[in-house]
This record gives C-alpha cells, structure tokens and sequence, in this order.
C-alpha cells in the first residue's frame, strides 16, 4: 500500500542510523509520507484515540500498582490511600478508572465503524481479526481491573464469573480451580487477578502492533469502501490525517477530563465504595456498563438446550457473542463493502446498533422487571359479613408487592373479618427477560442469517469507480 520509501536521510547521523537501524524510517514511512485515503472522516480518528488511551492506561496502571497491595485484608484500604494520601493519587486513580471507560466507548465506535463500512472484509481479515483479539484482551483486562479495588461488587462479580467458569464441561472446573488458587475466592484469586491485570495490558500493546502492521500492509478502507486506484485518491498522512487525530483527540480529551474531574464515579457502582463482604449479597450484581450487553445475553438463556442445560448455554451464548466476530469476513456474501451503498443494511444495522444499545440496558435492570403490563395484579378475597352473609371485595394493586400492603390493610383495618383469599391473577407483562432474549435472537440474527442473505439478494446502488471521483466530483456519494 505505501510503496517504496521516500526517506531521505540529511545528516551523518542520519545516515548512519539508517543503515544500521532504520526506526526513523519506518516512523517515516509509516506516519508522515503514509498514503491515506483522501475521503476518511472522523470516525477514522478513533485508531489515535485508543492508541492513546491504551499508553494512559498503561502509564496511570504502572504508578497504581507501586502503591497498591493485593490482599483481600488491605486491598480496599490501599485504594483509598491511594486517593487520599499519595501525592496525585486521586488524580492518577480517577484517570485509570474513567479512563477504562473511556477506552471502551471509543473501540465501540471504532467496531461500529468497521462493520457500517466493511472493515473486515478481504484483504483486510487479519486485520480486523486481530482488532477482535484486543477487543477480548480488553474485557478481560477490564474483569480482572473491576476486582482489584475489593469493594463489593468486585467481590461479588470475581464469584460470579469464576462461578460461570466452572459451567464449561470438562476442563471449567479445573480452570476455576486454577484461576483462585483453590475452593473459595481468597487471597491466592486476588494475586493472580492483580498478577493477569497487569501482563494482559503489555500483551494488548503487543497485537496492538501486529494490527497497525497489518493495516499497513492491505491498506486503509474509506467510507466508499472503494480500493486506492492511484495517487490522486490518497493525500499524506502529515499533514492531513495527523491534524485530523490531534483535533478529534483534544475533543475527546475535553470529554474525558469533564468525567475525571468532574464526575469520576459517575460510571462505575456505589456498591465498590463497601468493602468486599462475603456474607451480605448486593441486590443486584452487575458488571461495569461496557459488559452489560454480553451480561444481558448470558441471563436471557433461562431454558435448556437439548442437552445443554441454561447456565452453560448462557455462557456459551456469552463467548459466541464474541466469538461471531472473528468469522464475520466470510459470514458477509456481500460484494461491497461499504453500507452507505446498501440501503437495506443500513436499516438493519441501525436495528443492531438500537439492540446493542437496549441490551446493555436490560443488563442493568431484573430480569423480572416488567418492560410492559397490561392491566393490574388482582385478588378476589372472600370474607364473613357482620351479619354472618359471604362477601367478596377485590383488590388490584400494579406490583405483586402493593397488592400484599392493600390486602393486609384492609384486614387490619376489619380485624373481625375472616377472609379466605382466592389466587393473584397475574396481567400481562413483557419482562426484561423476554426483551433480553428477544435482543439475543437478533443480535445473532444479524450476523449468521440477515448478512449473509442481505448480500445475495440486495441491490446496491452504483459505487464510485475512484476515491477521488467521490470526493472530488459533488456527487452524491461524497455528500452522505
């Protein structure tokens, strides 16, 4: 993609390095002379902004981990230290913490943008196959992250997941075992969570390079999804792409410093300022917001498949969330690559993206929690008159629960009525439950069946020949 090399060492220095160890050459080429599609807009920009805050997180992380100590007994209490007595302590702990956050919303976009645009189609499967293996390198770094303060949604969600693991046939158990150091979740299961939190960061930046290099070599795709024809399609990449990131990456920066110095617990859990306590259950155990959509999935399997019982099709429905990804170069038939040529894919992506969206809400919420009800829960209570007659008086209440308060005041309110009191008639109610599993069917859907037909039987519009006609020309594809 980028040809030969343009470098031109001036000084003796220069010259010398180059032949020896030609790194500034390969700065050179791959960041000042680069040729870029001349047509990317700023959803290009995210590749920067990651890049960026993966260095944050690494840095922030390094200076956490001089001061932190990995026992179940000092862990919360060397995080608050760590905010209250280390110079710049509050400042470098909220930056790691908002900072996870903040990495997660821009690989969002960035995966948005890889699948609106055909990022992941030939030649191009490497590449985007090893942004799915940093994207699960993220989430589990960010599990192993959220246990290491030893509050008590860190307690609580290190049983869950380790407990889910034990679901896998055969070899689940022995990794559980292995992951805690023994039976129950202790001082051995915070070490190697403390130990695995701070490796996978390093591993993350390793096939962070294999990506770049990988892009490198097939090339950039563009919002056309058109190949670079010559050089009239691409520009350099200094100056244009870089002002480009420098200007997205300070927006986003404004962002990231309202949140750290403004609102730096406002993404994470109330429940992690309690120390960790194995014997007081929070009522609702829920990972941090960027994992809510595969919680979801994992608890809208409440039914046995075939052989397979519902906690390990949970877990599998879980991984295979994921797993889809990795295959999606050869799920999509379609012969172009970008949607902004497929009208019918961009109606069904944007139902995609509103599922995402609902899932991650329905993993925030009970599963029992009414999404829709049609009416009101009743109870038919038959009781002696005063004058010895039956009578019946009804109830009708929104909850289970202020049908029960209803009932019981008015029995005490007519203490000498004997009532007999008949079964809740439960109404209509469409549950998150029912809605998490609904989101679940399509979200497969989109990648095994609705992409695959889409691009057999849809009709695309007509595809510039060049980048260059379609941003130079005033068509209509360069306007969208």
């Amino acid at each position: 993609m980028s040809g030969p090399s343009t470098y031109d060492p001036k000084t003796g220095i220069e010259k010398w390095l180059d032949a020896r160890l030609p790194i500034i050459r390969l700065a050179h080429d791959s960041f000042v002379s680069y040729p870029t599609p001349r047509n990317l807009n700023y959803f290009w920009t995210f590749g920067a902004i990651l890049t960026f805050c993966l260095v944050t997180q690494i840095v922030t992380g390094i200076v956490l981990a001089m001061h932190y100590v990995p026992s179940i007994d000092h862990a919360f209490a060397s995080v608050q230290r760590i905010e209250r007595d280390v110079p710049y302590g509050w400042l470098i702990q909220n930056i790691h913490a908002v900072g996870a956050s903040m990495f997660f919303l821009a690989v969002y976009i960035h995966m948005f943008r890889g699948l609106y645009y055909g990022s992941y189609k030939a030649p191009r499967e490497v590449l985007w196959i090893l942004g799915c293996v940093i994207y699960l390198l993220m989430v589990g770094t960010a599990f192993l992250g959220y246990t290491l303060p030893w509050g008590q949604m860190s307690f609580w969600g290190a049983t869950v997941i380790t407990n889910i693991l034990g679901a896998v046939p055969v070899v689940g158990e022995p990794i559980k075992q292995w992951l805690m150091g023994g039976f129950s979740i202790d001082n051995p299961t915070l070490n190697r969570f403390f130990s695995l939190h701070y490796l996978l960061p390093f591993v993350i930046f390793g096939v962070t390079i294999l990506h770049v290099w990988a892009l490198h070599v097939s090339g950039q795709n563009n919002p056309a999804g058109v190949d670079v024809k010559s050089a009239d399609d691409t520009v350099p990449f200094t100056p244009y792409a870089t002002v480009k990131d420098l200007f997205a990456l300070a927006v986003f920066l404004l962002m990231f410093a309202v949140f750290v110095f403004y609102m730096p617990d406002a993404l994470g859990h109330a429940d992690n300022y309690i120390p960790g306590n194995p014997l007081v259950t929070p009522p609702e155990i829920v990972p941090e917001w960027y994992l809510l959509p595969f919680y979801a999935i994992l608890r809208a399997i409440t039914f046995n498949i075939g052989p397979i019982d519902s906690k390990l099709g949970g877990v599998i429905a879980m991984f295979g969330a994921i797993a889809v990804l990795f295959v999606l170069p050869w799920l999509d038939t379609s012969k172009v690559r970008s949607m902004r040529y497929r009208p019918w894919a961009q109606r069904f992506f944007l139902v995609f993206v509103v599922a995402c969206f609902a899932l991650g809400w329905c993993g925030g919420q009970n599963p029992a929690k009414a999404v829709y009800q049609a009416g009101d829960y009743s109870q038919v209570v038959t009781y002696k008159a005063a004058d010895g007659t039956e009578a019946t008086r009804t109830f009708a209440a929104h909850t289970p629960e202020e049908l029960a308060i209803a009932v019981r005041a008015w029995e005490q309110d007519n203490p000498g009525a004997e009532g007999k009191a008949a079964a809740v008639v439960e109404p209509f109610k469409f549950t998150v439950e029912t809605f998490s599993q609904l989101l679940t069917a399509y979200y497969f859907a989109f990648f095994l069946i609705i992409l695959p037909v889409l691009g057999l039987r849809e009709t695309p519009r007509r595809v510039p020949d060049t980048i260059a006609k379609a941003v130079l020309d005033g068509s209509k594809a360069a306007a969208e």
